[in-house]
C-alpha cells in the first residue's frame, strides 16, 4: 500500500470518486489538499470543459488529483425503440404540463472515439486518469501513459480485471455491487455477477498483479480499514462526498441523501440507459411501474436514454417536483454526513486510525 501511495504522493489511502456532474473542481481540490486524492468526472463534459475544470483544480491545489472518462461502446440509435420509450414517458411529462422531446440525442461522447478529449488530456497531463465502462484502444492508452499519468480502470469482475491488467493499467478500482452511480460493467448486455465490494476486492487482490482500490458502500474509516485488511491499497468513496458543500448536488438531492434510514437505493437503467444505483425516488418508482406495465419497452442505449431522463427531470422540476433527478448513491447512503470536504477527509482519517488501533489491540 505504502509504495503505491508514495507513487501517487498522497498521505491517505482515500480516493474521492469522480462522480461526473457532482464532483466539482472545488471538491477535488479540497480533498487533495487534505491529503487524499480528489477527482473530477469528465464523462458529462467536452474537451473544452475538461480543460477548464482541470485548470480550476490546479488553481486551488498543487497536490495530485484524478480525472475520469467514460469508455462505453458508442450508442446505437434506434428510432423505433426511442419512440416507444418516449411514448411510455409521455403521460408523466404531461402530468407536469410538458411534452416529451420529439427526438433523442447522444448527449455525451465516449472517450473511445473522442479525439478532442484525448488531445485535451495529453495537453493537460493530469496526474491520474481512470476509465469507466471499459478500456480505451492501446494507442490511446499509450498516448496517456506517455504524459506520465498513472492509469486506473474500474472493473466489476475478474475477467474485466485481467483485461485491465493486460492493457497495462497501473491499478484497478474494484467496483462492488453496493456502489452508487453507474455500474462500470464493460458490457451491459452480459450477465452481471453482482459481486460485492469485499468479495470482488479479495478476488482481484488474489488474482491480479496490480494494486486494487476498493469502491462501493464505503462511508467511514471503519469501512476503509476493512478493505485495507482485504489487501486493497486504498478505498474510493463517492456517496460520502455528495453532501459536502463543495459538491454540485442539488438541494433536493442532498435532502434525499441526508434522510437517514429513509435513504434507500435501487439499481435502475431507466434514468440513463445503463445500470446505475440511485436513491429511491419518483423516477425509480416510475421505472418499476413501466417495467411491470410494459415489459417489452426498454430504455434506449446510454446516453440516448439520458436525454429523455434529463428532459423529464427538467419538466418536473419546473413544477416544483425534484424526484426525477439522477440522485446517484450507494448502499451506504444512510451513513452520509454533511461536512466540508477537508473536514470529512480528516474525520475519515481519524476513524481509520481508530479502527486500525482497535484491530491491533484485538490481535
Amino acid at each position: 500500500m505504502t509504495s503505491f501511495l508514495t507513487r501517487l504522493t498522497i498521505e491517505l489511502p482515500i480516493f474521492q470518486a469522480p462522480m461526473a456532474g457532482v464532483a466539482t473542481p472545488a471538491l477535488a481540490a479540497a480533498v487533495s489538499n487534505a491529503g487524499a486524492l480528489g477527482a473530477l468526472g469528465l464523462g458529462a463534459t467536452n474537451a473544452d470543459g475538461a480543460r477548464d475544470m482541470i485548470a480550476l483544480v490546479r488553481a486551488s491545489t498543487t497536490r495530485p488529483f484524478h480525472v475520469n472518462v467514460f469508455v462505453h461502446a458508442p450508442a446505437q440509435a434506434d428510432g423505433e425503440r426511442e419512440a416507444a420509450w418516449l411514448a411510455a414517458l409521455a403521460p408523466t411529462f404531461r402530468a407536469y404540463g410538458a411534452e416529451p422531446p420529439a427526438a433523442l440525442r447522444t448527449i455525451y461522447r465516449s472517450f473511445a472515439e473522442d479525439d478532442a478529449m484525448l488531445a485535451a488530456l495529453v495537453e493537460a497531463a493530469p496526474p491520474v486518469i481512470s476509465f469507466h465502462f471499459g478500456l480505451p484502444a492501446s494507442e490511446r492508452l499509450a498516448a496517456l501513459r506517455a504524459t506520465g499519468a498513472i492509469l486506473l480502470a474500474s472493473v466489476t469482475n475478474i475477467e474485466e480485471g485481467r483485461a485491465a491488467e493486460a492493457a497495462g493499467v497501473d491499478a484497478v478500482i474494484a467496483q462492488g455491487w453496493e456502489a452508487g452511480g453507474h455500474r462500470g460493467v464493460f458490457d451491459p448486455a452480459a450477465p452481471d455477477e453482482r459481486l460485492g465490494t469485499f468479495a470482488l476486492t479479495r478476488l482481484l487482490v488474489r488474482r491480479l498483479g496490480v494494486p486494487v482500490i476498493a469502491a462501493g458502500g464505503i462511508m467511514d474509516g471503519a469501512g476503509i480499514a476493512a478493505v485495507l485488511r482485504l489487501g486493497a491499497v486504498a478505498a474510493q468513496l463517492g456517496t460520502a462526498f455528495v453532501a459536502c458543500p463543495e459538491s454540485a448536488a442539488s438541494p433536493a438531492y442532498r435532502a434525499a441523501l441526508l434522510a437517514g434510514d429513509a435513504a434507500h437505493t435501487v439499481m435502475t437503467t431507466a434514468i440513463s440507459g445503463r445500470p446505475a444505483r440511485s436513491l429511491v425516488n419518483r423516477f425509480t418508482a416510475l421505472a418499476a411501474e413501466l417495467a411491470a406495465r410494459t415489459p417489452s419497452v426498454a430504455p434506449p442505449d446510454y446516453p440516448i436514454a439520458y436525454d429523455a431522463g434529463k428532459a423529464l427531470h427538467a419538466a418536473a422540476a419546473a413544477r416544483g417536483e425534484h424526484g426525477y433527478g439522477a440522485q446517484w448513491a450507494g448502499q451506504g447512503a444512510p451513513l452520509a454526513r454533511a461536512l466540508p470536504a477537508s473536514e470529512l477527509v480528516w474525520t475519515l482519517a481519524d476513524e481509520l486510525r481508530a479502527a486500525e488501533h482497535e484491530h491491533a489491540n484485538r490481535d
